[in-house]
This record gives structure tokens, sequence and C-alpha cells, in this order.
């Protein structure tokens, strides 16, 4: 399997382990297609740009985050 692939498998599965009720966000947006947090959430969660969290959990690209402050 390749590496993103596996990565982007492990992130899949630990979204969908927490809830917005597990969490400090509110539970916006009706109806979920899949169990868990948004990517944006999860984003949100790590103070980091939800198009930069995005972008490991998807085939495309090479993330390189950007040093925090």
């Amino acid at each position: 399997m390749d590496s993103r692939a596996e990565v982007r498998d492990f992130l899949t599965t630990r979204r969908a382990r927490i809830t917005p009720d597990c969490t400090a966000l509110p539970a916006v947006g009706g109806q979920r297609r899949v169990a868990g947090l948004r990517r944006e959430e999860v984003a949100l969660l790590d103070g980091v740009s939800a198009s930069s969290g995005a972008r490991p959990a998807s085939s495309t690209g090479t993330a390189h985050p950007r040093p925090r402050p």
C-alpha cells in the first residue's frame, strides 16, 4: 500500500472515532454523511487552516505544513 493511502486511511479512521459531542465544537450542519468530525472541524481543533488540514488526507499534492508561531 502507498504511504499516502496509509496516512489517508489512518486519518479517516481517527476522524470517525470522534464526534462533535466529544469536543467543544457545536453540532452544526445537520445530518452527516459519515460518522465523526469533518476535515474543517479537525483543522479548527488543531489550529490550522482547513485547506492545509485536508491536504494530508487527500491523495493530491504533498503537504508542506507551515511552522507554528
